[in-house]
């Protein structure tokens, strides 16, 4: 880690407040003090989750086995929806695009942390960061938007079942989908300007295992008091409206739930819905278990192991959620299973 951190201390074009000395040396970038200001930063260095080089190793095969993992899950539900014409349907389309939006999710960050530690080499530049930020901020924004209009999806499937096919027709369908990669590209282009106003850093090490926003935004020796508050309004305003509209229409789903006379009718209902609200837990959850834990621990290596579980975890484990509890998804998977055998 140190040589890599003097060959980046190398790279680096820096300017110091005036009155000082304007060279760095071969001193480690770790050991720059904070009072001096890097300007026309061209490269960042990735803390990752641990510099123990015996882990190394370990860390390399598990990530990679739930990059696998997750890729393979998510093609074969892209698979079975494709495949079979009876999962042609409003609440298997959008799950259709979740399923490619997981795999975006999770390519964005696991990939070149297999690679960096293949290649004992944590450094990413500039241009790479702001690339790789960019398009996290878009896939993260789009699983909210695509798990609310999914929820939306249930929410006229029970409540309004005889007028499902007309309210949810494929020009609808296509639209919510498209509205919501726009509001994400929206979200994520505020987020690259916010950085791209950025003059000066106090350091180039980022304490996770790639390009947070936030990370990135503490490295600033500028005053980000007005970036921080266009960047948290921008990520409340989405957030809230994803969450609000998924609490409204499970509000409704279960009052419409609970005037079905029957046991049975109610579990049935339920059922269709089970599924999605398991993945809107476990993504919420885990975000705002990140959240909670950046906020409380004092350990950037800490926040960055609890990244692990909101961006690779939760994308590795959907799949898993709807093939197991879904019986359409299991018949199709079956049935595309055997015709590609029989083939």
């Amino acid at each position: 880690m140190a040589t890599h951190s003097r060959i980046l201390a190398w790279r680096l074009l820096w300017t110091e407040r005036p009155g000082g000395s304007q060279s760095i040396g071969s001193q480690r970038v770790s050991k720059i003090p904070r009072t001096r200001n890097l300007t026309s930063v061209s490269e960042f260095f990735l803390m990752g989750l641990s510099d123990d080089a015996e882990l190394q190793p370990l860390l390399c095969v598990l990530f990679l086995s739930m990059y696998v993992v997750t890729v393979l899950g998510n093609l074969l539900i892209i698979l079975a929806v494709t495949s079979d014409p009876h999962l042609h349907t409003p609440m298997y389309f959008f799950l259709f695009n979740l399923s490619l939006v997981d795999i975006g999710f999770i390519s964005t960050t696991v990939p070149k942390m297999i690679v960096d530690i293949q290649s004992h080499n944590r450094v990413i530049s500039c241009e790479g960061c702001l690339t790789q930020m960019s398009i996290f901020i878009l896939f993260a924004c789009m699983d909210s938007m695509l798990l609310t209009v999914m929820a939306y999806d249930r929410f006229v499937a029970i409540c309004h079942p005889l007028h499902y096919v007309v309210i949810m027709n494929p020009r609808l369908c296509c639209s919510l989908v498209l509205v919501s990669f726009c509001v994400s590209l929206l979200d994520s282009q505020v987020h690259n300007m916010i950085v791209l106003q950025l003059t000066c850093f106090k350091d180039v090490e980022i304490s996770s295992f790639f390009c947070d926003p936030s990370q990135l935004l503490n490295l600033a020796c500028s005053d980000t008091f007005t970036n921080n508050i266009v960047s948290y309004t921008i990520g409340a305003m989405t957030g809230f409206l994803s969450i609000s509209g998924i609490i409204f229409s499970y509000y409704k789903i279960l009052v419409s739930i609970l005037r079905v006379p029957s046991s049975g009718g109610m579990y049935k209902a339920f059922a269709t819905c089970g599924s999605h609200l398991a993945v809107v837990c476990l993504f919420y959850g885990t975000a705002l278990g990140v959240y909670l834990s950046s906020a409380i621990s004092q350990s950037p290596r800490k926040d960055a192991a609890a990244s692990v579980v909101y961006t690779v975890v939760t994308p590795m484990l959907n799949p898993f959620i709807y093939s197991l509890r879904n019986k359409d998804i299991k018949r199709a998977l079956w049935r595309f299973l055997i015709s590609t055998n029989s083939s």
